[in-house]
């Protein structure tokens, strides 16, 4: 049953997890990005953006990779971010995981791509 597996995609571009202190404005350089997400807490505020956006003085990890689930995910679907997770996890693959309205990002490093692709190839199509 081709069809019925899930379907993602590998974003192009290097992105990095970055923190800025809770109370920082969004900043500038993120602007006109093609892919960025930003989360604030009471403790700090996250940035993922491109690595190559990042000023050298932000506190960073670099070298992600995005694997996105292509296509609108119902609200009312259960389990497609642990069915993703949990085969990187049993493999030792770290994740950082972002959820948007629409569909989910699994963000794993680069020097694990491969072998993540690897890993869900088994139950997923993926474009590279």
């Amino acid at each position: 049953m081709e069809n019925s597996k899930l379907s993602l995609s590998i974003l192009p571009q290097k992105l990095a997890i970055c923190r800025l202190n809770k109370d920082a404005r969004i900043p500038s350089w993120i602007d006109n990005d093609d892919y960025f997400s930003i989360t604030k807490t009471n403790n700090e505020l996250s940035i993922v953006c491109s690595e190559i956006k990042v000023p050298d003085d932000i506190k960073a990890e670099k070298n992600w990779r995005a694997l996105k689930v292509n296509g609108f995910l119902d609200f009312s679907l259960t389990g497609i971010l642990a069915s993703l997770t949990t085969p990187l996890a049993e493999a030792k693959i770290s994740i950082f995981a972002i959820s948007t309205y629409d569909t989910d990002y699994i963000l794993v490093k680069d020097d694990k791509l491969d072998e993540a692709v690897k890993v869900l190839s088994t139950f997923c199509n993926i474009q590279k």
